[in-house]
């Protein structure tokens, strides 16, 4: 390939934006061997401009495809039509993706529509159950099989990715791009927004709670919401810090069991820059999100995850997250355990976090480089824990 490389970066929500802003940084760096391309799908709209506007990246293309009510049909229906036009106009050299969003898979099978060689970014993580969590399991799965460059964040990814046959030249243990994502974003001085002014980070041990998943809604999430109940009423020096998802059916569940509760602060959810400062300054974080299960441990925060499957268990394995369900009785105790026990406590803040350095970004844009022949060596692998 003589000439410079077309690199088109394709995502559509704001955990991708967030993965995904170190690396179109980095190809941006690189003007003298990549042409850089950014298209959005827009899957989610608000929640991705704001991630856009704090990192500075205006996209080439924005497909806009957000739709009230939209399904899983409409997304990946929308996303395909959108991305052909553009590959039509453009036809880059490679394409890159994130993870496993709808956007993410028809983004790679567009790709392969049109025989464009593409690159995953966060490959090769696996719960083994093609229904959890639904529908990333199976998003990153048929992502995997189309895409020719796979940067696994974890030795544990890579691990995943050899077992399922993917030639070793092909793979790059990169870290994961959500800590270079932090490392641009927290700061001590950041000041937090004034809805959480009352919070007492002094004197009271602060939980985070982020609930959302399709799997968990109903009585999960009730059974969730309880135990939290349970631990405020227990323990006064405790405060519960809650974006509420905007999902109706999860919002209604969250004011029927923690509503007007003393020392739970229900809030709309927060931009990815105040959330990523809010978990710098709590004690607990109790998610059923994937990424967070990442970023937590980087800032020393232990993480207790409501799901009952994760596709991270590096950070298990680690001891900076624990992998609790959503069974009531186990989430009061496992909670209680981390605020009236230091060991425990310590235990989970101080392990390494095995996800990455901050220099994910610059290991994919040499693997990139390797690849098409344009830098002399393979970049220095990632060593997770």
């Amino acid at each position: 390939m003589t000439g410079k490389i077309k690199v088109m970066s394709i995502f559509g929500t704001r955990p991708e934006a967030i993965k995904m802003a170190p690396v179109v940084m980095e190809l941006m760096r690189h003007t003298d061997a990549i042409e850089t391309r950014t298209l959005v799908t827009a899957q989610h709209r608000e929640m991705l401009d704001q991630v856009l506007h704090l990192f500075r990246i205006v996209p080439d293309y924005d497909l806009n495809i957000m739709a009230e009510g939209q399904t899983l049909f409409d997304i990946t229906s929308r996303a395909m039509h959108g991305i052909n036009e553009v590959f039509l106009q453009e036809r880059p050299d490679l394409v890159l993706v994130h993870g496993d969003t709808t956007t993410t898979f028809a983004g790679a099978l567009a790709a392969y529509y049109h025989q464009i060689p593409v690159g995953h970014v966060e490959a090769g993580l696996r719960t083994h159950d093609i229904y959890s969590p639904f529908p990333e399991e199976m998003n990153r799965r048929l992502t995997g099989g189309i895409a020719t460059l796979h940067f696994a964040p974890t030795s544990s990814s890579y691990e995943n990715l050899r077992a399922e046959g993917v030639p070793d030249g092909r793979i790059f243990v990169t870290g994961n791009t959500v800590i270079d994502a932090l490392h641009h974003t927290v700061r001590e001085d950041y000041v937090l927004p004034e809805e959480l002014s009352q919070v007492d980070f002094r004197n009271h041990r602060v939980l985070l709670v982020t609930t959302h998943r399709r799997e968990n809604l109903g009585e999960p999430m009730r059974h969730v919401y309880r135990a939290i109940r349970d631990v405020i009423e227990q323990m006064e020096a405790v405060e519960v810090i809650f974006p509420v998802h905007r999902n109706p059916k999860v919002r209604e569940i969250v004011r029927e069991e923690l509503g007007g509760l003393e020392r739970v602060h229900l809030i709309d959810p927060l931009d990815y820059e105040p959330f990523a400062n809010l978990m710098a300054r709590v004690d607990i974080v109790l998610t059923d999100s994937g990424g967070i299960q990442e970023e937590a441990p980087s800032l020393g925060k232990p993480v207790l995850v409501l799901r009952d499957t994760t596709e991270r268990p590096e950070a298990v394995a680690a001891g900076t997250v624990r992998l609790i369900g959503t069974d009531e009785q186990r989430v009061y105790s496992e909670t209680m355990r981390l605020l009236t026990e230091p060991t425990a406590y310590t235990h989970m803040a101080e392990a390494v976090n095995p996800y990455g350095d901050g220099e994910a970004a610059r290991r994919i844009i040499e693997a990139i480089l390797y690849h098409a022949g344009r830098f002399p060596e393979p970049p220095d692998a990632f060593h997770s824990a």
